[in-house]
């Protein structure tokens, strides 16, 4: 993807795939996700969706970067719900309030790690390493394409795009900052900033959010302030 959309850039122009790359990544980013994650493990997903978790109490405070365990009851309800990879909502309630949780209308029984895991399969949440049939597969391998073509698209023409922005007696600095800043801080920081939303939030696909804000600055930042460069005489 990455060398065919460099190709197509080379014939029709730079911002064109780029622009089309960030506004087909802002429709699709979160179904290609869901897809992969439906594809993944069906029964999971028809879970999240019909038996949702709730967490009722006060304190529910969770800290993705507590050393030695969360400190309320309820974040080490929370904290067990991460790392199992459900997804939940929380409801606040008056202080003083004990932790419980809801999973579809049944009332969970939370005393231990064990009982709570059995609430969770009896509410059809499949904990188990699953294998998908191979028409999940299929859809599977779809989605990853589709995403591939989406990060083709938006950066197959960027190294000629940077190339023929600057001329050519400042281009090595010119090119090498926005580069290194996009790459290196907001790529770079991408895994830790999208998973402590996943943390804070309890929605397994909250992080994608902070990608979709990033491409949307991209977006407004081609379309206003950056001119088409192709053709341009490199010196």
């Amino acid at each position: 993807w990455f060398v065919f959309f460099g190709w197509v850039s080379d014939k029709i122009g730079r911002k064109i795939p780029m622009i089309t790359g960030y506004l087909l990544t802002l429709i699709f980013l979160f179904p290609l996700f869901h897809l992969m994650a439906d594809a993944a493990n069906p029964q999971l997903a028809q879970a999240m969706l019909k038996n949702p978790v709730v967490v009722t109490g006060s304190d529910c405070d969770f800290n993705p970067f507590a050393q030695k365990g969360q400190t309320t009851e309820c974040g080490k309800l929370l904290d067990l719900l991460a790392k199992k990879g459900v997804a939940y909502s929380r409801n606040a309630v008056a202080a003083g309030t004990a932790p419980s949780i809801t999973i579809g209308n049944v009332l969970a029984d939370t005393s231990t790690p064990a009982t709570l895991e059995a609430a969770l399969k009896a509410g059809g949440y499949k904990m188990e390493k699953t294998v998908p049939a191979p028409a999940q597969i299929a859809k599977l391998i779809f989605a990853i394409i589709m995403i591939g073509m989406l990060s083709g698209l938006t950066y197959g023409p960027v190294a000629a795009f940077l190339v023929e922005l600057f001329p050519a007696r400042v281009r090595y600095t010119s090119l090498s900052i926005p580069y290194h800043i996009g790459t290196g801080w907001f790529g770079g920081f991408l895994p830790f900033i999208s998973q402590y939303i996943v943390a804070r939030t309890g929605n397994p696909f909250g992080g994608l959010w902070y990608t979709l804000g990033i491409v949307a600055v991209a977006l407004i930042v081609l379309v206003v302030g950056l001119p088409e460069t192709s053709g341009k005489e490199l010196d």
